[in-house]
C-alpha cells in the first residue's frame, strides 16, 4: 500500500467514521503529507517500509527543524493512528511510532480578563446595527462560555427564550444545552429584529449570526470584531473569543467553587481540561484557604 493511498484512506476514515473535527483532520492531513514527501525523497513510498528505526531517525529530522514541543505531539498522534489505522487494514502488523514518546509541552494558562474590564469592553453603542449584533455574539461567548466554531454554528432555532437557554452543538458532534443571562437576552432581542429586516424575505438563511451579505457570519470575522471591539474599548492585548470563554470559566469557579458544574457549561470530556482553562487566582486561593482551613483561620 502506497503511502499517499493510505493517507487518503486513512482521513476518509477519520471524517467518516470518528467524526474528527475539521480541524483536527486538517492538522493531521497536513503533517502526514509533507512527511510523506520528506520520505519519498529517500525512496520510501510503502507502508510496510517504514521501520522503527527509521521513524525515530524521522522524528529526529523534526526536532533538527526547530519543531515545538506542541507541533512534535501532533505529528506522533497522526502518525500513530495513521499507523494504527494500517494495522487495522492488514497492511502491517505493527505500529513503529508507538514507542517513540512526545515531550511533555508545558501547559500554558490562558489570560482571562476581569469583570470590570468585561463591564467596559460591553458598553457597546445602541445606535449602530454591527455593534448591536457584535455585542450580542460577545455576550454569548462571555455569558455561556462558547467555543468559537460553537458561536458561528448556532442557528435561530437553537434560542430557547421562554427558559433563556441555547442548544450548542460541541466537539465531537455533542449537543450541550447551557443557560444565557439577562444581558445576553436584551442583546439578543435588540439583534433578532436587525437580522429580520437584513435578511429581508429571505427564510432560507436559519444562521444565528450573519454577516451584511446576508450570509452565516465567519470566524475570522468575529475574530476580527472582537480585536476591533478590544482596541476600541481601550483594552490592553488582543482580544479573541477564547478569551471570553475563559473569563467565563474563571469568572464561575471563582464565584460557585463548583467544578463539575463548569466542566459541564463548557462541554469539556474530562475534568482535568477544565483545571487547567479555569485557574483560580492566587489571591481568590488565598482567601478560600484563610476561611476554610481549621488551622488557617484567626480567632
Amino acid at each position: 500500500m502506497l503511502l499517499l493511498d493510505a493517507r487518503q484512506r486513512f482521513l476518509n476514515h477519520l471524517a467518516g467514521e470518528r467524526g474528527l473535527a475539521d480541524h483536527t483532520l486538517a492538522n493531521y492531513g497536513r503533517v502526514l503529507k509533507n512527511d510523506i514527501a520528506h520520505l519519498a525523497q529517500q525512496g520510501v513510498e510503502q507502508v510496510a517500509e517504514i521501520t522503527q528505526p527509521l521513524f525515530e531517525r524521522l522524528f529526529m529530522d523534526w526536532r533538527r527543524q526547530g519543531l515545538g514541543d506542541a507541533s512534535l505531539a501532533l505529528r506522533l498522534a497522526a502518525w500513530r493512528s495513521c499507523f494504527d489505522y494500517c494495522m487495522r487494514e492488514g497492511w502491517r502488523n505493527d505500529n513503529p511510532a508507538r514507542h517513540t514518546k512526545a515531550p511533555k509541552a508545558a501547559k500554558r494558562l490562558p489570560k482571562n480578563l476581569d469583570v470590570d474590564s468585561i463591564s467596559q469592553l460591553l458598553q457597546l453603542p445602541d445606535n449602530d446595527e454591527l455593534a448591536l449584533r457584535d455585542a450580542a455574539m460577545m455576550e454569548l461567548l462571555y455569558g455561556s462560555g462558547l467555543r468559537l466554531a460553537e458561536l458561528v454554528a448556532l442557528d435561530i432555532d437553537a434560542i430557547n427564550p421562554r427558559h433563556q437557554e441555547l442548544r450548542v452543538l460541541g466537539k465531537g458532534g455533542k449537543t450541550r444545552i447551557v443557560p444565557y443571562g439577562r444581558c445576553a437576552a436584551e442583546a439578543l432581542r435588540k439583534w433578532l429584529p436587525i437580522r429580520a429586516n437584513w435578511l429581508g424575505g429571505n427564510l432560507t438563511e436559519v444562521a444565528l449570526f450573519i454577516s451584511q451579505r446576508n450570509k452565516r457570519i465567519s470566524p475570522r470575522t468575529v475574530q476580527q470584531r472582537l480585536n476591533h471591539w478590544g482596541q476600541q474599548q481601550g483594552l490592553h492585548g488582543n482580544l479573541h473569543p477564547h478569551k471570553l470563554r475563559h473569563s467565563f470559566a474563571s469568572h464561575m469557579l471563582e464565584s460557585s467553587g463548583d467544578l463539575r458544574a463548569v466542566q459541564e457549561l463548557l462541554g469539556h470530556a474530562n475534568l482535568s481540561t477544565t483545571q487547567v482553562y479555569t485557574h483560580l487566582d492566587f489571591q481568590h486561593l488565598s482567601k478560600v484557604y484563610d476561611a476554610a482551613h481549621p488551622r488557617a483561620r484567626k480567632k
